[in-house]
């Protein structure tokens, strides 16, 4: 795994809507609403700050993290790892991922445990982050994360885990290219955000 953000999990998600300029919850709304009504499993939930975006739907929240988990107001928290799921097959009809992925061991496991445990035809919808797709604008974004994301977690105790988060921004290819091999179907792909370095990728079993 990457990052532990569980030891600034009281001030975590404030910093995130700072860092944002207040969208990021926007950002996963968008998301969210390409997701049937059902069973929706909160992937890397965290303090559970998705909560409000799921509706009726029955939600279930998994974190490797406990201390995030304790701080979620989702009643039902399950601790664990993408890679692995504690789940039976077709357990869900749609999975919701925020800001998790490039934290992951393996995204390949990953995405074939979130196929494994959709329902056919269940959808998931992936938020992350990513550079500007222009190598020019990547550049002074690279540049501009190297020193506010660590000035940022400085103030909130936590400049180790910022400064992964700025590394992490080049962990893995665009979405592009990340997701053409996904072991499901992409619906939909869109970039957000200043320069286009917030995307959401909505993905699709298919029977069989």
């Amino acid at each position: 795994m990457g990052a532990d953000f569980s030891q600034i999990a009281a001030r975590y998600d404030l910093l995130n809507r700072v860092l944002s300029l207040g969208q990021e919850q926007n950002w996963r709304r968008r998301g969210a609403a390409y997701l049937p009504t059902g069973r929706i499993l909160d992937l890397g939930s965290g303090t559970g700050a998705a909560a409000s975006i799921f509706g009726e739907s029955d939600v279930v929240a998994l974190d490797p993290e406990p201390r995030m988990l304790d701080l979620s107001p989702i009643e039902l928290r399950v601790v664990g790892f993408g890679e692995q799921l504690p789940f039976r097959d077709g357990s869900f009809d749609g999975v919701f991922s925020a800001y998790v992925l490039r934290n992951v061991d393996s995204v390949a496991s990953t995405l074939g445990e979130i196929r494994r445990v959709l329902r056919p035809g269940g959808r998931a919808a992936v938020i992350d982050l990513t550079r500007p797709k222009s190598a020019r604008w990547a550049k002074l974004h690279r540049v501009g994360t190297s020193m506010v994301l660590p000035a940022a977690g400085t103030a909130v105790g936590g400049r180790t885990e910022y400064q992964f988060l700025h590394e992490s921004l080049d962990k893995l290819p665009p979405p592009e290219m990340l997701y053409a091999d996904a072991p499901m179907t992409v619906v939909e792909m869109w970039r957000m955000g200043p320069l286009g370095f917030v995307y959401c990728a909505v993905l699709e079993r298919t029977p069989g």
